[in-house]
């Protein structure tokens, strides 16, 4: 995990180079600091709901270690909803030891020996989603629970909320969670799954490390198309520690075609989006490994300034992407989501690339590497995204 530990560092020294409106709101603390750059991971319910028990949780495990996907900087391993009974006993969650028959802090043992870490599911309501029992109230309790198991991340839903509605309300509930976490003396990563429906990547930053701008995704180019179209917009709002959610990857569920498989994760590397899997990983075929893996779009997602791309242009929904990298590069898309393809470019001085005698363009699809000429161009497919990393020259070449 060296590179995650670099991230780390590196994120304070970061901060200096943000924008002023970030970097005003930006506190790097011990759990943001976890969290330098965009968590990545797996969660099950994409795939199996609530068909989740020990078994899986350790064989994902053991699938990612195997595959090279904790090399690749993998490392959550989240378990959602339905892992618990359907009551309290003695006002404390408890694991179904139907599913869970050792409990959860044997799970998390587990994985931390595996060089991965635990996330678990709650709902900032009296139940989550499927029926079982929430948080609200029990904060504390709760935190205290699953810090003393090993937890070390918790997506925190937003169902049965009881919610007047306000954003007061959500910002209480959300940040009763955050400071119930932060007090049980374990850094616990923070995932607000509220939907987006209080705008809370207005006041989140500082509450949580990481916030829901959209409701859920489905495995479909309807879906997808809509939640990037929600999510692009808000790179102002997203830095170290702080990131936009554009929920999890279906990449591999079988849904979508190659071509908005390959936009679904070049997009969320371009928003700094956490890149948290949604398929079976102990059954995917090479060409979904290969993606789910790449280390050019892991790069961009990863890269230590923690930045959003911004969006350059919209015409009609076809976006121009620029996304600055931490050692002087940029990353550039072309996203076209209409039903024919695109002739797309961008003058490079219309980017946020630093002036130079030349630059390098690497295209990150093919790999293929060639001089900048004043424009970048692509013919981009329908629903599909070109995406090229630029380098500029210190000299001619």
């Amino acid at each position: 995990m060296l590179r995650k530990t670099v991230a780390v560092v590196a994120a304070v020294a970061a901060l200096a180079t943000l924008p002023l409106q970030i970097a005003a709101r930006l506190a790097v603390t011990p759990v943001e600091a976890v969290v330098a750059t965009p968590p990545m991971g797996y969660n099950d319910w994409n795939a199996f709901g609530c068909d989740v028990d020990d078994r899986l949780i350790r064989e994902t495990a053991d699938a990612m270690v195997a595959n090279g996907m904790v090399a690749a900087g993998y490392e959550y391993v989240n378990i959602d909803d339905c892992w618990s009974l359907p009551e309290r006993r003695d006002g404390r969650l408890v694991a179904d030891p139907a599913k869970f028959p050792d409990g959860i802090k044997p799970l998390a043992d587990y994985l931390h020996r595996r060089g991965l870490k635990l996330g678990i599911y709650g709902d900032a309501g009296t139940l989550t989603c499927a029926g079982y029992p929430g948080s609200l109230g029990h904060e504390q309790v709760d935190a205290d629970t699953w810090a003393s198991w090993g937890v070390d991340y918790l997506k925190y839903d937003n169902c049965h909320n009881s919610s007047d509605g306000s954003r007061a309300d959500f910002v209480r509930r959300y940040t009763a969670m955050s400071s119930a976490l932060r007090l049980s003396g374990r850094p616990i990563v923070l995932s607000l799954c509220e939907w987006g429906q209080s705008q809370p990547w207005t006041w989140a930053s500082g509450v949580g490390q990481l916030w829901r701008t959209t409701g859920d995704i489905a495995d479909t180019w309807d879906s997808l198309r809509s939640i990037i179209a929600q999510n692009a917009p808000l790179s102002r709002y997203a830095g170290p520690g702080a990131f936009n959610d554009p929920d999890m990857l279906e990449v591999g569920n079988g849904g979508m075609t190659d071509t908005e498989y390959r936009t679904h994760m070049i997009m969320w590397a371009m928003m700094a989006a956490p890149l948290i899997a949604g398929a079976d990983l102990r059954a995917l075929t090479p060409s979904t490994l290969a993606l789910l893996t790449d280390p050019g779009l892991i790069a961009i997602d990863q890269d230590r300034l923690g930045l959003q791309a911004t969006v350059l242009s919209d015409t009609g929904g076809r976006l121009v992407l620029d996304k600055p990298l931490s050692d002087g590069d940029h990353a550039i898309a072309f996203y076209n989501p209409t039903d024919t393809a695109a002739s797309m470019g961008v003058r490079l001085t219309a980017t946020g690339l630093a002036a130079a005698p030349g630059y390098r363009i690497r295209d990150l699809t093919t790999a293929a590497e060639s001089p900048a000429t004043p424009t970048l161009e692509a013919t981009v497919p329908p629903h599909g995204t070109a995406v090229f990393r630029i380098t500029p020259l210190k000299g001619p070449t």
